[in-house]
């Protein structure tokens, strides 16, 4: 969601416009019930493996289980979310989530559930909700207005909060009176809601272009940006380091509840409850702190707060505390959700944010599972009141040491700039071809020449964050002040896409450059295309017709 999604209906006019939208409203409704059935399930999973195995290792496993499928396959989601039909991708992850939830009923049924299967169809399931969660995000832009769209993502939010108040006190309720079948049951219930929702949707059919993405070509060039976008490699750092501490707490709630706090399952349920009443009450609330805080504050803010549950639970304090306690928990988490959330999405331009959004996953699922095992395992060894104290104190100390690595405003302008102009062609190019090297043409004075190369590395972290695998500027032997910045791209449509991915923030930086260029002109761009054997015939057979002028443009 992005940094401002959360604000209250109350504080926003038009907060429930979105629902003005039946496609939305209908998707949306099914969701927060598919949610709750999600989450009853989550609880009758979680409780079993506590009356399955008396190890807090196999507990922590369960957690691992769901987030490890996530951490694996983000970014082969996010890539799938933009090339695959969306409502066709979504109705068959459903029917996979409700298999396994079918799963799980026939065995509870049957009495022959087992640690081992809850493990392995919570990982099934874990890889259904990683194949999900980029594709139901990158729909809601084709459901409302681009005016409604910040609300649309809020309401989302505010439906998963709903969910996570109702649906762990409903599993739990569910799992105490009637057992662990009538929760996945109910669970299974929950997906015709959503199935039938999606085929109800008709959504029109994606019109085919030249220029789509295949699927390992997006991966690679998600995969580049990553690696060139020091904005990003600074939120996943800070995500990494808080819920690798912030997962000690959700991998040994469980037995928190059971052996220190000696509830019933029921009772974990309205823990559960609690954290997304707590959730829902930091959603209010956040607005307000955003005024007086910046990102850094209020990840540091969520980190006293969550470590200082974790401090008060180490103590074995009553239930009714416990559960006040956990209201405090989900504040504090959804403050840091969202402010990483919001801060990734406002680093991320719209060309490749969903692969951006499924790398963050990716981190936080894989800082979530790693440290659920390590932190299962941990207590298994010096108990569960000390596991819960040193990570309370290490996630204050890791906090404050990584407050000084500050999170980027995310301000900078992402728009496309559609500055650059097309290359100039003898003949068409096919998509295909390539690798493509790219060179423009500057003078700039030899006094200017360590400001030019400065400003220039800025250009280069630009290249590769849109497309470029190499980069290089040299000068020319015989002719002082003449400098040639080159770069490759894989093929002749990635470098097209390239013109499309030109946000207005790097166009700047391209002219900050610029301004060190004293040729007549702007400098010119030339195109090269590698040859091969067929590609070589092919420019010879083209050369017995008439003379054409080699490819080339103007610098943008």
């Amino acid at each position: 969601m992005t940094a401002d999604s959360t604000r209250p209906a109350a504080t926003a006019s038009g907060s429930f416009a979105p629902l003005r939208q039946p496609v939305f409203a209908v998707l949306w409704a099914a969701t927060v019930l598919g949610n709750i059935g999600s989450f009853m399930r989550d609880v009758a999973s979680s409780w079993m493996v506590t009356e399955l195995s008396a190890s807090p290792a196999a507990v922590a496993l369960i957690q691992t289980a769901a987030t490890l499928p996530i951490f694996l396959l983000a970014i082969p989601a996010g890539v799938l979310s933009d090339i695959l039909d969306r409502r066709r991708f979504l109705i068959g992850i459903q029917i996979l989530l409700a298999a396994v939830s079918a799963s799980l009923l026939l065995l509870a049924r049957t009495n022959t559930l087992t640690v081992e299967y809850l493990v392995a169809l919570t990982f099934v399931g874990g890889i259904g909700a990683a194949l999900m969660g980029p594709t139901w995000q990158s729909i809601v832009p084709e459901l409302v207005p681009r005016s409604d769209l910040k609300n649309a993502v809020a309401l989302n939010s505010l439906g998963i909060n709903i969910a996570r108040a109702l649906g762990p006190a409903a599993g739990g309720l569910l799992l105490a009176s009637f057992g662990a079948a009538a929760a996945y049951g109910a669970d299974v219930a929950s997906y015709v809601f959503v199935i039938a929702a999606l085929v109800w949707w008709k959504r029109p059919k994606a019109e085919a272009s030249a220029l789509n993405e295949q699927f390992f070509g997006a991966f690679r060039a998600g995969l580049r940006y990553a690696r060139s976008s020091r904005e990003l490699h600074v939120v996943l750092l800070r995500a990494a380091v808080f819920f690798l501490f912030a997962s000690s707490v959700w991998a040994l709630l469980p037995l928190v509840a059971r052996r220190m706090l000696g509830g019933s399952a029921g009772f974990y349920g309205v823990m559960l409850g609690a954290v997304g009443a707590g959730a829902i009450l930091g959603a209010l609330v956040l607005p307000r702190l955003r005024k007086r805080l910046d990102a850094d504050g209020l990840v540091l803010l969520s980190s006293v707060l969550s470590a200082a549950v974790m401090a008060a639970l180490s103590t074995a304090p009553p239930q009714w505390a416990a559960v006040l306690l956990m209201l405090v928990l989900g504040l504090g988490w959804i403050i840091a959700l969202t402010t990483l959330n919001g801060v990734a999405q406002a680093v991320l331009p719209n060309w490749v944010r969903g692969r951006g959004l499924a790398i963050y996953l990716m981190v936080f699922n894989g800082a979530m599972a790693g440290g659920s095992l390590a932190w299962g395992l941990f207590a298994q060894g010096v108990g569960i009141p000390t596991a819960l104290l040193i990570g309370a104190a290490g996630l204050v100390a890791i906090s404050l040491v990584f407050h000084r690595i500050k999170l980027p405003t995310g301000e900078a302008d992402l728009q496309a700039s559609n500055h650059w102009p097309e290359p100039l062609l003898a003949e068409p190019v096919a998509h295909d071809r390539g690798p493509v090297m790219i060179q423009v043409e500057y003078q700039v004075r030899r006094q200017d020449l360590p400001a030019f190369i400065e400003a220039m590395q800025h250009v280069a972290r630009e290249r590769r964050r849109d497309g470029a695998y190499a980069w290089g500027i040299a000068e020319h032997t015989g002719e002082p002040g003449r400098v040639i910045e080159w770069f490759l791209v894989e093929s002749w449509a990635e470098h097209l896409r390239q013109h499309q991915r030109v946000s207005k923030a790097d166009a700047d930086l391209q002219a900050q450059a610029l301004r060190f260029h004293i040729g007549p002109e702007r400098p010119v761009v030339h195109h090269f295309l590698a040859l091969d054997a067929a590609s070589a015939a092919s420019a010879a057979s083209a050369a017995s017709g008439p003379a054409q002028a080699p490819a080339h443009g103007h610098a943008h």
